[in-house]
């Protein structure tokens, strides 16, 4: 294994902002991300088992991060809710909720896991395989969720409000 290299390091970091800008809710949470990834690398970086998964380590370590995130900000929703009930019983108004939704484009609807799929594998060009070693799924797992995302963004795209399949009686 060589050591550290700067150079491909800094090639790979446009991919890995807009991996984790299709995760993350906004710029600055994406930037966040990329920076603890890079972070994470670097104190690990003679754990990687080869110098050609660069890529796929740097991807999955990012992703990794996102989840790790997500569950920590689940848990600590749950614990100011132990002590502000009366916050987390509050909706939005109805002109918020309406220009949220305006303001979402398809892809953002689509949950997380199949997010993360579609940009690996349509945007970044990984492989099936490539992507499950990165996300840590099986590929069989990988191929279904992709179907399904495209599925929805389809769905989504010509305006259907229910994105779920419709079943047909085939003769």
């Amino acid at each position: 294994m060589d050591t550290f290299d700067d150079e491909r390091l800094r090639a790979l970091l446009p991919r890995l902002r807009r991996f984790a800008r299709s995760l993350a809710a906004d710029a600055a949470s994406a930037d966040d991300l990329v920076q603890a990834t890079l972070e994470r690398a670097l104190r690990r970086w003679d754990t990687r088992r080869e110098d050609a998964a660069l890529q796929g380590w740097l991807f999955s370590i990012l992703y990794r991060q996102f989840i790790d995130e997500r569950r920590h900000a689940a848990r600590w929703q749950r614990v100011v809710a132990l002590f502000a009930p009366q916050q987390a019983g509050t909706s939005p108004s109805a002109e918020r909720v309406h220009d949220g939704r305006a303001q979402l484009a398809a892809f953002a609807r689509l949950p997380a896991e199949q997010r993360a799929l579609l940009m690996l594998v349509s945007v970044e060009g990984f492989s099936y395989r490539q992507a499950a070693d990165a996300l840590g799924i099986p590929i069989g797992t990988v191929m279904s969720r992709l179907s399904r995302a495209r599925d929805r963004l389809r769905a989504l795209d010509a305006g259907s409000l229910d994105p779920t399949p419709v079943l047909r009686v085939l003769k």
